[in-house]
């Protein structure tokens, strides 16, 4: 699948798509490697491949195995409207895939699309319904743990609205978790991060100037001043 993204006046991202279909839809269950994901420590999964089959069965098929040998399942359901029928279908196919889910990041749009509501309080009770670690990237980003605690993020600036931070988000914070820190530290210390290297960047380069692919340095140089 081709996507192509077109900023309006006020500088939102606007989406087509070319699909007839896309080579991401075909993936079949029986293609799938059940080796590695037998020895899989993190699964991060999309919502994408959940829009069409034979890829949406194989997409769980995958998320059950994995978790089935106790990985950690980290997901991302971008919402693309082009690519649903409509809102409700998106909505009901994306939470779908939630009761398997241990980490999940959701950009503003996608949180009132899934819980009806952008109040942060609200998004700390979906995540003691759901039992999962939410991740509400937005103005302020916010991590809600299934026991119901919200925390703040104090890192960050508006450069991160970029499309692509989000993406780099979820590989930090799934990085972390591979390196042995538990799924909640590693949500509250990736998103913390994540904001520094932004705003690292942004000195240098400033808000307008900085891409995601500009955190990574950022972040290195973080963990160099710090001895790691």
């Amino acid at each position: 699948t081709l996507a192509f993204v077109a900023l309006d006046d006020r500088g939102e991202r606007h989406f087509s798509f070319a699909r007839k279909p896309g080579a991401d839809t075909c993936l079949r269950t029986e293609e799938l490697d059940g080796e590695v994901l037998r020895h899989t420590r993190i699964l991060h999964v999309g919502s994408l491949s959940l829009t069409d089959e034979p890829a949406r069965s194989a997409t769980f098929a995958a998320v059950e195995q994995a978790k089935a040998a106790g990985a950690l399942i980290s997901y991302d359901p971008n919402y693309r409207a082009a690519l649903w029928p409509d809102s409700a279908a998106a909505a009901a196919r994306m939470q779908s895939m939630v009761p398997f889910t241990d980490v999940m990041k959701l950009s503003d749009e996608e949180t009132i699309l899934l819980t009806g509501t952008a109040d942060p309080a609200e998004a700390a009770r979906m995540a003691r319904e759901w039992g999962c670690i939410l991740v509400l990237k937005g103005h302020a980003t916010l991590v809600a743990a299934p026991d119901g605690v919200l925390w703040a993020n104090t890192t960050g600036n508006p450069g991160l609205a970029r499309g692509g931070s989000g993406d780099v988000l979820a590989g930090m914070i799934g990085g972390l978790c591979a390196a042995g820190l538990p799924p909640l530290e590693a949500a509250k210390c990736g998103v913390w991060l994540h904001g520094a290297a932004a705003d690292r960047a942004a000195a240098r380069l400033g808000q307008w100037g900085m891409l995601p692919s500009d955190l990574p340095a950022a972040l290195g140089e973080l963990f160099a001043e710090n001895s790691r």
